[in-house]
């Protein structure tokens, strides 16, 4: 379906910091069997807030509470939608509020996982948050049942209200509450089924959009405290170097400066009054760097590594089936191509930021975060204290995709400096270089492919071979899996419900030569999913066109066990008219893939000038996520995807020489601009009966859209990113 941008709603202006105080105000949980019920107080439980999800006031207004993080993917309303759904309320009175990390430790993560990334958000959390609505629905309604001396399953629920039609009465959530928080949570709930949502599953405005708009939201960049110091940081210029030394007496004197300190082994920083006096004094700091080995390392000799990699006699396997180096002996045709990938920075808008509060008993931390419980855990380790002697307080982020989620370095540099000043709270802001040039790059890695074909042109074998980065070596090396990292392989997996491969070759072997530069790498919105979604689909269209096939067909050939695949596919080659000629001067391509859940596929219509200037004028998505929460944000989502894929398609590329990221700024590092951005139109196609991510998947579908394009309006195969360096006047 097409989905409908105009689509009526209703929200109110959340509330961010909506606490439970005051008499009367009623918490409501459930039980997660996996999780252990709060701590109590003399024991007597502590309240009825165990597993608390769901808050409702006197006045009927409804907190729902959310665990995830808000970045601007919409996972609060998303969530929202699912636990209003279940409870029956009136939307028009839900708000939010984020339950800290703290909070979560003190009552035995009875609010299960914080963290925010691989589109997790809701398809990790729907069942139990829906449970938390059903159950608190059960609770008022038995509440009210209690006082009108009739069974509960002769009440009804609609928009908040409760009624017992048989006699007429009816009345409020907000009337009941407190009694309802005496009533035992029921150990099981029934859901209701998708079919019959009148909350969820509809194109609901954001409850997020308001604040933002009016200027009300409060970003960590934003925040102040009484008493607030600023602090800026300069941290070595390669990776693995140190501080040598500095002399902290050239800027003491300076206006404003409070102190300067030396921050880890690496880093130096300076805290004054304002964060501009921190900056300039930071400037003028006379700092020696021992830059080490690392400062050797270009991007050329990185690339070499990779290079060597590619005839590697050792591999990890993430897919084998059949025999590939018997069917490559034995084909008609072999063809082969060589594909790359550079560093790329995830490029937030708000730079990395945290305030800081520090005594030898306490420590607290406001800052951005895609997971509060690691923050929670980088504080306390950096403060020096236990972490129930810590709390973290999550902001709304202006900008993840990756970057806050497994790493904090910044908050752990914040704290570090914060223990130098007890008692004072520090704000460290990261200027915009430093975020640029100490960022954790989504990988770099090169692809050889091999394929074997018969005399009819038909795929009997492909090796493919990946040389390059390990995100989880650096990141969590505890989830390797015999020095195998999973992720490597995303979209290319034999099958399974994550990211499977979307053809079935009979022969084909895709194995990855590990190769770690020096560079940090991290999770990059989309991860291996987009380099390996340009490696297998530019390629399939190379094969394509090297056996004279139709670029669809070819595809659909190997579709027969992959429905799901094949049904977006073909969704996008009808809206795209890819059986009619296009506009004269007007070129398409088309791929797809499978991955954080999600059935996806892209078709891309461009054309290139004879000065070999690219126009992308229309790009078409399909999108099978499963379930659609709330198809409004979803349509957003895949047009942000778009522009953060093809930015990286088109512009992204982070070099090195000297041992550094040569990038310092949106000037060497630009993004796509809104007069670039081609029409984007989104086919919402959910089948049911899976949960899918929606974030990140059409991200990987952007750029083999548009190079298989490219190659059809110009005769030229674009095999290394970006586009940028590529000259595109027709071959």
């Amino acid at each position: 379906m097409r989905i409908d941008r105009k689509a009526p709603s209703r929200a109110p202006r959340p509330s961010r910091r909506a606490l439970l105080a005051g008499a009367g105000i009623f918490s409501l949980g459930f039980h997660i069997p996996f999780l252990a019920r709060a701590a109590t107080r003399d024991g007597a439980p502590a309240a009825p807030e165990v597993n608390a999800w769901v808050v409702v006031k006197p006045d009927e207004t409804v907190v729902i509470r959310v665990a995830r993080s808000e970045m601007g993917q919409g996972t609060l309303t998303g969530l929202a939608q699912l636990v209003a759904e279940e409870l029956d309320c009136d939307w028009a009175r839900v708000t939010t509020e984020y339950p800290s990390p703290g909070q979560n430790l003190a009552r035995k993560r009875v609010w299960g996982d914080y963290s925010t990334g691989g589109s997790r958000g809701i398809r990790d959390s729907h069942e139990y948050v829906r449970k938390g609505g059903a159950a608190a629905r059960a609770m008022l309604v038995a509440a009210a049942a209690k006082g009108w001396g009739v069974p509960a399953a002769e009440c009804r629920t609609e928009r908040g209200t409760i009624t017992h039609a048989a006699s007429g009465r009816s009345t409020t959530y907000g009337a009941v509450a407190g009694e309802a928080a005496t009533i035992e949570p029921p150990k099981d709930v029934a859901l209701k089924d998708p079919r019959d949502w009148t909350i969820a599953g509809k194109p609901l405005k954001r409850l997020d959009t308001l604040p933002k708009l009016d200027g009300s939201q409060v970003y960590g960049i934003d925040l102040k405290l009484p008493g607030l110091l600023n602090a800026a940081i300069r941290d070595c210029p390669v990776t693995g170097g140190g501080v040598k030394s500095f002399e902290a007496a050239a800027v003491t004197g300076m206006p404003g400066v409070k102190r300067v300190v030396q921050v880890g082994d690496s880093a130096v920083a300076v805290v004054a009054d304002t964060f501009w006096r921190a900056k300039t004094a930071l400037d003028a700091l006379p700092i020696v760097w021992d830059e080490g080995p690392n400062a050797k390392v270009s991007s050329e000799s990185i690339a070499a590594v990779l290079r060597e990699g590619l005839d590697a006699e050792q591999a990890f396997v993430g897919n084998r089936a059949g025999d590939v180096a018997g069917a490559l002996k034995g084909a008609a045709k072999v063809v082969e191509a060589v594909y790359g990938v550079p560093f790329q920075n995830h490029a937030t808008m708000e730079p990395m930021n945290a305030t800081a509060l520090w005594t030898p008993e306490r420590c607290e931390v406001w800052t951005p975060t895609q997971n509060g419980e690691a923050a929670l855990a980088a504080t306390a380790d950096a403060a020096g204290l236990p972490a129930t002697s810590c709390e973290v307080y999550k902001i709304h982020l202006g900008g993840g995709f990756g970057r806050r989620g497994a790493t904090h370095d910044w908050v752990r540099q914040a704290v570090l400096i914060a223990r130098e000043m007890p008692g004072t709270p520090v704000k460290l802001i990261w200027t915009r270089e430093e975020d640029m040039t100490h960022g954790r790059y989504h990988p770099v890695t090169q692809c050889r492919m091999r394929a074997a074909l018969d005399t009819e042109g038909n795929l009997t074998g492909l090796h493919m071979r990946i040389s390059g980065q390990s995100i989880l070596a650096s990141v969590a090396p505890q989830r390797m899996v015999e020095g195998r990292d999973p992720v490597t392989f995303q979209g290319l997996n034999p099958g399974g419900p994550e990211a499977a491969i979307g053809y079935t070759i009979p022969n084909i072997l895709v194995d990855h030569a590990m190769r770690n530069p020096h560079i940090l790498p991290g999770f990059w919105r989309g991860v291996n999913l987009n380099p390996n979604a340009i490696y297998l689909e530019c390629f399939m269209d190379e094969l394509a066109h090297a056996t004279g096939q139709d670029p669809l067909a070819f595809r659909l050939k190997l579709m027969g066990n992959h429905p799901k695949h094949r049904a977006v596919l073909e969704a996008v080659a009808e809206r795209i008219g890819w059986d009619r000629k296009p506009p004269e001067g007007v070129f398409r391509g088309i791929c797809q893939t499978m991955g954080f859940g999600s059935y996806v596929a892209g078709a891309a219509e461009v054309s290139v000038s004879d000065a070999g200037e690219l126009k992308i004028h229309r790009i078409v998505a399909a999108t099978d996520p499963g379930h659609a929460v709330n198809p409004q944000q979803i349509d957003a989502q895949v047009a942000g995807s778009f522009v953060y894929g093809l930015s990286a398609a088109l512009y992204g590329a982070c070099t090195v020489k000297d041992g550094r990221i040569e990038q310092t700024n949106f000037d060497s590092y630009p993004v796509m601009r809104m007069d670039a951005m081609p029409a984007v139109e989104t086919i919402l196609m959910p089948s049911g009966g899976f949960w899918g991510g929606v974030g990140e998947p059409t991200i990987a579908v952007a750029a083999p859209a548009v190079l298989n394009a490219v190659f059809a309006a110009t005769g030229k195969r674009v095999r290394h990113l970006p586009l940028k360096d590529t000259d595109l006047r027709r071959a």
